[in-house]
């Protein structure tokens, strides 16, 4: 829930607090239920309230302890708070509210940076000690909320996004060549501290960083599975797997369920939300809000699944809501979800999400959603040619089969300023892969895909498109325990049944069988797909736009080369070559860069 944002000055001057207004105004639609600003000192912090935990004001931030100690803006949700609460307040800690926000502050006071260990759940937030000035940076685990920032010689500022810190001003917003190189080498993810401006960067996940007031910091990583098998599960059975996984999911899914406003689910027909569905009701829980997108047929491919949801929700008794969207509300659509994104992200899905969820918060104001299954548990179809690697082989098989170009590639379509001068998404690759731990090759891919790949597109993909519409989007399949679970679990178990073994096996105790054996599915887009009409002009527009040549990001051949042909040039992982080119561009115009 929320959006959060603030500065930090070194140069003993006052805050800029206009410019902290302006990055909370950009903030809005993540919480659009209230609004607040707190200055002390070289510090202030802003914050937009979406009402999810303590409904009443009390809940409203920014928010100081009772003892005036420490103030906070927080971004998420501390599924465990109840219990902190509980185990604070036997400590002697005093409660005004009984928002989790709270919680954070008086689980800092008590146990300093070491309370995020604590934390279940998802979660920013900035936090300022009123006797030193000391601020204190921290995210979640596994990057599922968002922080951003900026920094200058005197102060450095911090936002919940990315244009909410162009809001507030003097952000250098060359391009950075890491970022590009990245952005089209891994399919649109540039991994953290990285943003394709050269002024912005991002907390990295299961990060606490302390800002001293002469502009000093620390960072501490606090959490990292190993990614090799635990003594505990030794002699397990394939069955005793099965239950174990499908007992912590259903501790998952239970989690996301503690709010003060009711919780719905996207279902898009597939093993993954189906299973969550089934779960809650097997927990209890009766007419379910649940929700579904398809699009129109285009070029001969099926537009949606509603088959499949249909079924789940027939089967679940789910209070269930279909949106079919016509393929010219894509092109329309486009915009949006564009100026919705904190940075470029090129999967079709992204406007079917901005769509589903504009629809969604008119009824819900929380959704429990599936991303992240196919990472944890190794469901993608390239993952068993990675498992046949030797270790010395898996950076290379890695790029074979993940990467969407190589830098050769880079090379003959960017103009020479905006590459970088080495290959280095491969070498982040071979650093990754080389660090302890990970015991075989898929681990070390699985380990890369779920902390890096994932956190930085399909997790802030949902994050940025349901937040634009006051919508809170939970995904139970990162529960921090669940994927530590999974990462110690065999990898033969994981692979078995082409992709996701385990996880089907689970499924096969709860869902019919045409859900858990059907074909791989994904969200499908086909006016997108297939450059169809008005999102073509779109794109051309874009890449004949004045900003385009005064940027001169392309080469002028190969630009010309894809829209010849616009439906032809596909990357080596078959995503739409023009599509990729055109979106970056298409983001950097939206948001003013």
């Amino acid at each position: 829930m929320c959006g959060l944002s603030g500065e930090i000055r070194f140069d003993g001057e006052r805050p800029d607090l206009a410019a902290v207004e302006r990055m909370s105004d950009r903030l809005a639609p993540r919480g659009p239920d209230g609004q607040g600003v707190w200055s002390r000192g070289a510090v202030a912090l802003a914050h937009r309230r979406l009402k999810i935990i303590d409904l009443s004001e009390r809940g409203a931030q920014p928010m100081t302890d009772a003892r005036h100690e420490v103030t906070g803006v927080f971004n998420g949700c501390i599924y465990n708070y109840a219990e902190l609460r509980a185990e604070l307040q036997a400590l002697g800690h005093r409660f005004l509210s009984t928002s989790d926000t709270e919680v954070v502050l008086n689980a800092y006071r008590q146990w300093g940076t070491a309370c995020v260990d604590r934390f279940l759940g998802m979660f920013a937030f900035a936090l300022v000690e009123h006797r030193t000035g000391r601020l204190i940076l921290g995210r979640d685990r596994l990057g599922i909320k968002p922080l951003y920032l900026t920094r200058s010689a005197g102060r450095l500022r911090f936002a919940s996004s990315l244009p909410a810190l162009l809001a507030g001003g003097d952000v250098d917003t060359t391009l950075d060549p890491v970022a590009v190189h990245q952005y089209l080498s891994w399919h649109a993810t540039v991994a953290a501290p990285h943003t394709i401006v050269s002024g912005v960067r991002k907390l990295p996940p299961a990060t606490v960083r302390i800002v001293e007031p002469d502009g000093t910091c620390r960072d501490r990583r606090y959490w990292q599975p190993s990614y090799t098998r635990r003594p505990e599960h030794a002699g397990m059975s394939p069955s005793e797997w099965r239950d174990a996984v499908l007992d912590a999911l259903r501790t998952a899914v239970s989690r996301r369920m503690v709010a003060d406003v009711p919780v719905g689910v996207l279902l898009s027909g597939g093993l993954d939300s189906s299973l969550i569905v089934a779960l809650l009701a097997d927990e209890g829980q009766r007419d379910l809000a649940t929700f579904s997108v398809g699009f129109e047929s285009e070029g001969g491919d099926e537009g949606d699944e509603f088959r499949y949801s249909d079924l789940i929700a027939r089967e679940f008794a789910t209070d269930h809501h279909q949106l079919l969207v016509p393929s010219e509300r894509v092109s329309t659509a486009l915009d949006a979800a564009v100026a919705a994104m904190s940075e470029p992200m090129m999967s079709h899905d992204v406007v079917a999400f901005h769509l589903l969820s504009e629809q969604v918060a008119q009824n819900v104001k929380v959704v429990q959603s599936g991303q992240g299954a196919d990472e944890v548990f190794a469901g993608y179809h390239w993952y068993p040619r990675l498992a046949s690697a030797a270790r010395e082989e898996e950076p290379d098989r890695y790029a074979e089969t993940f990467f969407d170009r190589s830098h050769a590639d880079l090379a003959a379509m960017l103009q020479p300023h905006m590459l970088a001068p080495d290959d280095v998404s491969d070498r982040f690759v071979r650093e990754h892969m080389a660090a302890p731990g990970a015991e075989t090759a898929l681990d070390a891919a699985l380990r890369l895909d779920t902390h890096v790949m994932l956190v930085d597109d399909p997790v802030k993909r949902v994050d940025n498109m349901t937040m634009d519409w006051g919508l809170e989007a939970r995904v139970p399949f990162l529960d921090h325990e669940l994927v530590e679970l999974a990462a110690a679990c065999p990898p033969e178990l994981k692979l078995a049944d082409g992709g996701k073994g385990v996880l089907k096996d689970a499924g096969r105790k709860l869902l019919p069988r045409e859900v858990v054996d059907r074909p791989k599915g994904y969200f499908p887009v086909p006016a997108i797909t297939h450059m169809a009409g008005p999102v073509l002009e779109r794109v051309r527009e874009a890449l004949n736009a004045p900003e385009a040549r005064r940027r001169g990001l392309f080469q002028d051949a190969y630009v010309a080369e894809l829209l010849a042909a616009p439906d032809r040039h596909r990357t080596r992982r078959g995503a739409n070559a023009l599509w990729q080119v055109a979106l970056l561009e298409i983001w950097l115009q939206t948001h003013g860069i």
